[in-house]
């Protein structure tokens, strides 16, 4: 496996390769892990992620999956890196980590079938695809808003080539503690069947990047929080949580909300109304109330 990543060097992005605790330029220069200003390992054209994968995550939301994934889109005004500030908007309260692993496209990719998708598959990154469920009444559909502000979307350390994506771990932790835990064994649908699923009516770009989901116990951090997530063979993706400099305006739009949707959602599926909200209530029903209506015939 190789490790490629992107700093600040001179002021000019650059691309180096890791060697043990240090970065190596092209032209030789070495500079310490701890003294580098880290960048998105990728630039990409379109950030797409899948809304749910891992069994403990559709378990905890109390729903079952469709026959086949659904994805959002989130803005690459998102894209944030590692090291980088996540900013919790004033009068949010409703930001929640989630961890996950990150395909990233090495070249065009269009109608491809499973077994060749690896083959336009440059490597994978560390992502925390964070949520801001404040705004979840309003943009449940399109997740905007919920996924797709500025910070929302860093990835990294680095580029990995030649990892094997079978059963690796994957750990969200906060200030230390983990959060989420769990195994890429338990996801639902590979990154071989994601990209060739997407690249069916989306031509995917070289530095192109997806989403792959979250395991279970996604909950919201506070300003002051840091986050990492651990991958296995991927290295750690660290962050920390800060408020933002302005308020939400009030004179235009929508406004955050913790309504029972915004709260069910971001603690944990449902609580009080565990199984009656699930991300799409069409496509992705509530076992509690399935067993509910079999009771009652």
């Amino acid at each position: 496996m190789t490790e490629y990543r992107r700093i600040l060097l001179d002021g000019f992005a650059t691309e180096v390769v890791r060697h043990g605790d240090a970065l190596v330029a092209g032209d030789g220069r070495e500079i310490a892990i701890e003294d580098a200003v880290h960048l998105p390992p990728t630039v990409p054209s379109k950030i797409i992620a899948v809304h749910l994968n891992y069994a403990s995550r559709t378990e905890e939301f109390m729903t079952r999956l469709p026959p086949a994934p659904t994805y959002f889109h989130k803005p690459v005004t998102a894209l944030n890196s590692h090291e980088g500030a996540v900013v919790r908007p004033e009068g949010c309260r409703f930001l929640n980590f989630e961890g996950e692993i990150v395909i990233v496209i090495g070249r065009t990719c269009r109608n491809v079938t499973p077994a060749d998708a690896g083959d336009y598959i440059a490597g994978y990154t560390v992502g925390n695809d964070y949520g801001l469920h404040d705004f979840r009444d309003t943009d449940a559909g399109s997740m905007l808003r919920v996924k797709g502000s500025d910070t929302l979307a860093p990835v990294g350390p680095g580029l990995v080539t030649g990892w094997d994506f079978h059963d690796k771990r994957i750990r969200t932790l906060v200030n230390g503690v983990v959060r989420q835990d769990d195994s890429t064994a338990n996801m639902k649908w590979d990154m071989n069947y994601l990209v060739a699923d997407i690249a069916r009516t989306i031509t995917l770009s070289p530095g192109d990047l997806l989403f792959t989901g979250t395991p279970a116990f996604s909950r919201p951090v506070e300003p002051g929080d840091v986050v990492e997530v651990e991958v296995e063979g991927l290295g750690t993706l660290r962050n920390h949580i800060v408020t933002g400099p302005s308020a939400i305006r009030t004179d235009v739009g929508a406004q955050p909300s913790a309504s029972e949707e915004v709260v069910s959602t971001a603690l944990g599926g449902d609580w009080e109304f565990r199984g009656i909200r699930t991300p799409s209530k069409d496509l992705y029903p509530s076992t509690v109330q399935e067993k509910a209506a079999k009771d009652a015939q």
